[in-house]
């Protein structure tokens, strides 16, 4: 078991962003995998003109690389903001903009997975008009999820590097799966277990599996410190990735790590060619 027995992709809003967005998913082909997941690409946009979606759905497909997941709308990621769907005013509004086309665009590339960052805390706001309102955004975006057929997932950041951030512990990140999944009667919201950001909060990682496996929709993996990739830390990713095998997970693992200084086509020699095609 361990790396050999995962279904690995590639997120290419973290690696190879050394290349224009339209070479990712060939340069990630390249390098032996054949699935990818991505940020939003058009930060300033949640609408974007359909010939720029054409061309990235375009070179996906070109690239013979399966898109497994997808974040809605989330301000400018990477950059200051942690999502939009809490934020009332006008990210709000992008973020809602925002749904059906993400979800369309997901629905053509067959990808079932679809990634809503809550949003930061809002100096003057109150934290139950925030929450108020992701609540509502959330439903929306479950609904344009379960219309695909896809889950919406609900990720966890981590307290030093998001201090706005509210949702920095798995108990948090269950909390609003539950009460999504409460709104909507569809049960699609699913829990986003990062591995690097719940550690960073400190948290016990074989205890977090162990409780919230069975609830977990993706999982996502960087070594600590350094959100490097697996050995240049200390984190056991193989023997915590064993241990979410052993609890019944299946999904998909996504390499969301920082290649360091040098491309991100030699960030992976810890993962021997052959078990970087998904099986």
């Amino acid at each position: 078991m361990g790396f050999d027995d995962q279904r690995f992709n590639v997120n290419l809003s973290i690696l190879f962003t050394e290349l224009p967005l339209l070479e990712r998913p060939a340069a990630a082909a390249a390098a032996g995998f054949t699935a990818v997941e991505l940020w939003w690409p058009w930060v300033d946009s949640p609408t974007p003109e359909q010939s720029e979606l054409d061309a990235l759905k375009k070179a996906i497909e070109d690239a013979g690389v399966r898109l497994t997941g997808l974040n809605f709308y989330a301000g400018q990621l990477p950059g200051p903001d942690r999502g939009a769907l809490s934020i009332p005013g006008e990210e709000s509004e992008k973020f809602r903009a925002n749904i059906e086309v993400a979800a369309n665009f997901a629905q053509s590339l067959g990808t079932k997975a679809l990634n809503a960052l809550y949003g930061n805390r809002v100096e003057g706001v109150d934290p139950a008009e925030q929450d108020a309102l992701a609540l509502e955004n959330l439903v929306l975006a479950a609904r344009a999820a379960d219309r695909i057929g896809a889950i919406l997932l609900i990720e966890t950041l981590n307290r030093p590097e998001s201090p706005l951030y509210p949702l920095v512990s798995a108990p948090a990140g269950i909390g609003i799966v539950d009460k999504v999944n409460a709104a909507t009667g569809l049960g699609n919201a699913k829990f986003l277990m990062d591995l690097y950001h719940l550690s960073m909060n400190g948290e016990d990682l074989p205890s977090v599996i162990e409780q919230y496996a069975a609830r977990t929709g993706h999982v996502q993996i960087a070594d600590n410190p350094g959100r490097g990739a697996p050995g240049t830390g200390s984190l056991p990713l193989e023997e915590l990735l064993d241990q979410l095998k052993k609890a019944g997970y299946e999904g998909w693992v996504g390499l969301e790590y920082k290649p360091g200084d040098r491309p991100s086509a030699e960030a992976f020699g810890w993962l021997p060619v052959e078990y970087r095609a998904a099986r």
